[in-house]
This record gives C-alpha cells, structure tokens and sequence, in this order.
C-alpha cells in the first residue's frame, strides 16, 4: 500500500475505531488510537460502551471482513471459547421474525463456514481485536484520555489534529495529524465542531422508537439447551422480544427489551414474566435454572439516527467519522459492529485512490452499506404506527415482500437461506426479488394454504407439525443471480 501521510489518529477505540486504525496502519507511518476509559488487558466490560452489557453477535458479512483485516482471528475466537453456528443446523438457531417462527428442522442450502454466526460477548471480541492492533508495528492506543477539541488551519479548510488531556489531570497535549477519524460513537462532537469552521451540521435521519432492553448474564450447564441462539423479534401488536445467546465459557446472554413505551422489568422474574408470553417454555426454564452472573442491566436508546455527511456541501480535509459516530442502529437487530466494519472497507477502498477529496470520495462510500442496513432496520421499526419517522413506499412494498419471504421461511430451508444472507449482510435485498426464488416462495406459500386448508382430522391423524418442510418442494439451492 502506498503511504499517504506520517500520522492518523482514531479518537474511539471500540469496534469502530479498532477497524479503522486497522486500514489506516496501511497507508500511514503511524496511527495512534485515542481512548478515554483506561483500557483493560483481558475482556471487561467498560464505563464507555455501555452496551457491551447487552446481546451482541457478529452477523456473517462483519466477520467476514474482520477475518480480512485480522487474518485468522476467526479460528483465535474459537480456540479461546466464543461459539459459532457454521454447520447449518437449523434446529440450533430459535427465530422468529415478525411474528413468523423460522424453520427449525433441516439445514442451510449452504457449504460456506464463511457464513457463520459468531457469538462472542463484546468485551471478549473487543479485547482479541484490540490485542491484534496493537501487535501491530505503527499503531499505539492510549487509553485514559479526553479530547478536548479538534484543531484546524487558519482558512479553516484542513483538521490538523487534536488536543488531549490526561483523565487523571494535567496539561493538554496536541497530536498533529494528516488525518483524523472520529470513531466516538453517537455522541461524537464532530457537527458541532463543523458547524464552528462555517460548514454547519450534517442532516440528520432519525427512527424514534423509544428502545428498552434488559440483560441479565447466566451460566448455563453444557447441554441444557440444543438451541445456541434465540431471537424473537417484534410482531404485529407485539413491540417486544427477547434474546438468549450463548457466550464463551458456558456463558448466556439473556436480555428481553420493548419498545414505544413497553419496558421490561429490572429484575429475572419480571424479565421471564415479561418474555413468557412468546418464549418457548424450555428456554424460559434453562434461564430460571441458570446461575446469575453480576447484576440486571439495563440500557435506553430513543432513536435510530444517521448524521448525512454524504449529503453536505463542503467538508474540511483531513477530517473522516466511522462506525455510530455516523450511524447509530436499533441493537435489536445486530447490525452495529457489521455496519462499523462496512466502514472500514470503504476507507480501505478510498484511500486506494489517495487522500484527494477524500472525505466527499468515503462518506458517499459509506453510505452505500449504510443504506442497506437502515432500510432494513427503519423499515421493521416503522411497520409500528407508534414509532415515528419517515415511511417511504419503497419501505412499504419491502415490508409487505418480506412478511411474504417470512411465511416460506416457516417450511423452506431455501427460503430462510437467502433471507439470512440478505439480513446477514452478505446478499444485497435485491437477491430477494430474483424470479427464481420468488418463484420458490410462491410455490411453497401456495402449498402450505393447500395443506391447511384440508380437513382438520387429515393433520391430527398424520400428527404433523405445522413448522415442518413441506414435501416436494423445488430444488434445495437457493436462488442464483
């Protein structure tokens, strides 16, 4: 890679600003990562992310690029303990989309390890990651440091660099940088110090949904539940649900949220009353014999919100944002840390092209996968009448060809394929209007309204489940381009 300048510096040193240092030690001498929590040597969990608390799983699209900047660091998680789903085995997965229970017998019509489902806990990922970066030559992070403001040129058309101070007290110190990458999450100052050079303040997009979720960290005993993840998402009339995923160690993850005013308990009876009423027994009982680990915790998130730089005007050079400090996404749908990572590919491929027009050239690229995981997540948000924002047409019809693609994905392992692959991030949702599998879910819709519409004696006689494949379905592959 070609060297584009002798320092960057990231300000954040979570998932975002770990993948960006990543890219940027290709292209400058050196990249120093600043933190302000003191950053811990093993996983824990820290004052500032404070959702690490909560459910996280590496959706297949981030792991993917993960593997890319960190070569290995799949099988590293692994051997240390973090579970993955990469057999295809879809009686290990409990999901239930809109309402729609997924298919739980059968495989993937895939043979891709490349495709799976990493669940470590956050603190645990970070950590590994973290440990990798700083292996690395030209990095350092520092962590116990405020910012205390950008710096800038007197025309005010270049960041120059950033002011630091030590937590523990002390003068400030100026890093000079040739560019710098806000990666501070939703809460990053960077409209406000744009608006104070003349540029003003990015657009911002905003889903209010008004977002509750409790957790509460269990042991579970090896072997109490078949099931390594559950995920029972919001239906109609329904603004609740809940998660169960297995962590490192023969830990879980139990965390149940509600959203425009339904607010889950503080406490594990009232979480397990909260979620009895659409979670399977069995699971509720392996979280009732469960061992506590720490105390219930509890987060609030009243939006989803994307700060539009690719729409502004003017921008200074040397100055780039990444990961929630753009983008920040209903948690319930797992996007985060998949999103950050789509991030770091496109300033991966800009800076291919050099540092001119830069920031224009990355916040457009940014975008792109930004979109994608926004039309998806808003567009579930906003089939709630409740929730407020934005409802497009284009939203409309994906929500009405999704509830459809959901009904195939009770019976068809083809079906829940290619839609796992779109919300994993790895399909674009154009995969979903190819006409071959349109033509599938037509056909296996059509056959399940044959088969609950005979006599009512037929199923009781055979004992058939309603979630089982229907026979003589189309081929198992999933639809091609």
């Amino acid at each position: 890679m070609p060297v584009l300048g002798e320092r960057a510096v990231v300000l954040g040193a979570s998932m975002g600003g770990l993948l960006a240092a990543r890219v940027l030690a290709y292209f400058f001498e050196t990249v120093t990562v600043v933190e302000r929590d003191v950053l811990p040597d093993d996983p824990a969990n820290r004052r500032g992310v404070p959702q690490d608390r909560h459910v996280h799983a590496l959706l297949p699209r981030g792991a993917q690029i993960l593997d890319e900047l960190f070569p290995d660091i799949l099988q590293e998680l692994v051997a240390d303990g973090a579970p993955v789903w990469d057999d295809g085995e879809l009686s290990k997965l409990h999901l239930s989309y809109g309402g729609h229970e997924v298919l739980q017998s059968g495989k993937f019509a895939f043979d891709d390890e490349a495709l799976g489902l990493y669940m470590p806990s956050r603190p645990f990922l970070e950590c590994h990651v973290r440990r990798r970066l700083q292996a690395i030559e030209n990095v350092t992070i520092v962590g116990g440091k405020d910012v205390a403001e950008l710096t800038s040129t007197a025309d005010r058309k270049r960041v120059t660099g950033v002011r630091v101070v030590d937590r523990n007290g002390g003068p400030e110190h100026e890093l000079t940088a040739d560019l710098v990458m806000d990666a501070m999450g939703r809460a990053a100052r960077t409209p406000a110090f744009l608006e104070s050079l003349g540029y003003g303040r990015p657009v911002e997009d905003h889903v209010v949904m008004h977002m509750t979720y409790v957790s509460q960290l269990l042991r579970i005993p090896p072997g109490t539940l078949k099931e390594m993840l559950t995920v029972i998402s919001p239906a109609p009339g329904r603004p609740t649900g809940m998660f169960l995923s297995g962590y490192e160690h023969d830990t879980w993850m139990f965390t149940v949220f509600g959203m425009v005013g339904h607010e889950p308990p503080r406490d594990l009876a009232g979480m397990l009353s909260f979620a009895q009423k659409y979670a399977p027994d069995h699971l509720l009982a392996a979280v009732r014999a469960g061992e506590q680990i720490g105390p219930v915790v509890q987060h609030r998130m009243p939006s989803s919100q994307w700060r539009r730089y690719d729409k502004m005007r003017r921008l200074p050079d040397g100055l780039l944002v990444c990961g929630d400090a753009i983008c920040s996404f209903n948690p319930i749908y797992g996007q985060g840390m998949s999103v950050a990572a789509l991030d770091a590919v496109a300033l991966r491929d800009c800076l291919r092209g050099g540092v001119t027009d830069l920031p224009r050239r990355y916040f457009r690229a940014a975008a792109k996968g930004i979109g994608v995981a926004w039309q998806m997540g808003a567009g579930s948000d906003l089939a709630f009448p409740e929730v407020e924002g934005r409802r497009t047409t284009s939203m409309r019809v994906s929500s009405r060809l999704v509830d459809w693609v959901l009904s195939a994905c009770e019976y068809d392992a083809a079906a829940v394929t290619q839609f796992f692959k779109v919300t994993a991030l790895v399909d674009p949702p154009a995969r979903l209007l190819n006409p071959l599998f349109l033509a599938r879910v037509a056909t296996v819709n059509l056959r399940r309204r044959q088969r609950d519409s005979q006599p009512r004696h037929a199923e009781v006689a055979g004992r058939a489940d309603h979630r089982t494949p229907l026979p003589d379905t189309l081929s198992d592959q999933p639809a091609k381009d």
